[in-house]
């Protein structure tokens, strides 16, 4: 099994560039099915999870042809199948978003189970319950769901708690639905504007995205387009994070801090020194890190993906810190490896740690339980003194673009071994 070797004390400095934003890249590739007209995509990251995306896509027949490094051109005229790939869907969390496309299409859908990070109950009820409303039948099945219906129909979608997959879902089952549909406690993330931006450009009528009441007004048609995928901004606090913990300065590229200010507030409350412009950070060497409580919390708050590489940098700060995660009831666990590291860290309840800081951290053989904390590994890992062996990288895969080479790329020393 593929693992990465790290040696530790590195010095980390020079640059990088942002890749396209993940979670944006995986809504709007499925949305250009809304349409028989083609569409043109820049910016998608090389990731393993767009891998698995464009491999559902050209198994239900769609045309993509990559035309260079990131950007594809689609034609997606030709579909005739309505029921995923079981083995893929399964595979990808993000496989759910075929449901309102093809729903919308073929008047049903089969559905497998979706997969993903196993961080804790994420169940597809928001899904059932919307489509639901919308006038959808659903059957379930030992394999998954087979959504079925004739013409969806706006109605108000009142969601108990704020998903951004279901508001994202809803957005694309409605723009074709007859009537009006509004969205209440919708999920404000920069990734759902961005989807709303690009199905407005194909001729939606959608407003109030970036809010938490959104209004779309069905139409009967939508056209092609041209669009480009943001910057993904947890990737852009996980190498702020990087940077920080390794006291040292780096130019990150290619990025928008606008998507970032809760995090960047509390990146400076524990000390990070940043320089921040209009598409770029500079974080400069930073000392004397300071403990401070941190909460999770949906769009504009402090991002749950960023939890893990973030309780990394408190481990180097003084003081007590606490970690409450209100979003995943699991996402803490990896805590264990960072305490076999030689962090200092105890788990009062699944939703919060005490952090006491500053540990010296020491290499040692660990694995990726999920995409984010693996990332917090490799990062905890660039600080420790000696060999880490980090297992389970595939899902480090599944959302960093080309890590290795780019982490080389800016001091790090680390490795693939297969």
């Amino acid at each position: 099994m593929a693992k990465y070797i790290i040696n530790g004390k590195s010095r980390i400095g020079g640059q990088v560039s942002i890749a396209g934003a993940k979670n944006n890249a995986l809504k709007v590739l499925p949305a250009t099915l809304l349409t028989t007209e083609e569409c043109i995509i820049h910016n998608i990251p090389d990731i393993e999870d767009i891998k698995i995306m464009l491999e559902l896509m050209t198994a239900l027949g769609s045309k993509i042809i990559k035309i260079k490094k990131g950007s594809y051109r689609i034609r997606n005229d030709e579909i005739k199948v309505h029921t995923l790939d079981e083995e893929l869907g399964r595979r990808l969390r993000s496989s759910i978003m075929f449901l309102a496309p093809l729903l919308t299409r073929f008047g049903e859908i089969n559905l497998p189970h979706p997969g993903g990070c196993v961080i804790g109950r994420r169940p597809i009820n928001f899904f059932i319950d919307s489509f639901e409303t919308l006038g959808a039948k659903i059957k379930f099945t030992p394999e998954g769901y087979i959504f079925k219906a004739s013409r969806l129909k706006g109605s108000k979608i009142v969601f108990p708690q704020i998903s951004h997959t279901g508001t994202e879902s809803v957005i694309m089952a409605a723009v074709l639905a007859e009537g009006t549909t509004q969205i209440i406690n919708a999920a404000c993330e920069p990734e759902v504007v961005a989807l709303a931006t690009m199905l407005n450009s194909m001729g939606a009528r959608i407003s109030g995205a970036g809010t938490t009441t959104i209004n779309i007004h069905g139409v009967k048609k939508l056209s092609g387009t041209e669009y480009k995928v943001i910057p993904d901004r947890l990737e852009t606090g996980s190498f702020i994070i990087l940077a920080a913990v390794n006291k040292q300065s780096l130019e990150i590229n290619n990025c928008n801090p606008e998507h970032l200010q809760v995090p960047l507030e509390m990146f400076k409350k524990v000390g990070v020194e940043m320089d921040i412009y209009r598409n770029k950070i500079v974080v400069n060497k930073s000392n004397n890190f300071q403990a401070q409580k941190l909460v999770t919390h949906e769009y504009p708050g402090f991002p749950t993906d960023l939890q893990a590489p973030m309780t990394v940098l408190l481990t180097q700060a003084k003081g007590l810190s606490m970690v409450h995660e209100t979003i995943y009831e699991s996402r803490l666990f990896y805590i264990d490896m960072l305490n076999r590291m030689g962090a200092n860290i105890i788990l009062c309840d699944p939703h919060r740690v005490i952090v006491q800081g500053p540990a010296k951290l020491y290499g040692k053989k660990v694995e990726s339980p999920d995409l984010r904390a693996g990332i917090a590994m490799v990062i905890a890992a660039s600080i420790a003194e000696g060999e880490t062996i980090i297992d389970n990288i595939y899902q480090i895969e599944r959302g960093y673009e080309n890590i290795i080479k780019r982490l080389q790329s800016i001091g790090m020393k680390i490795t693939k071994s297969e």
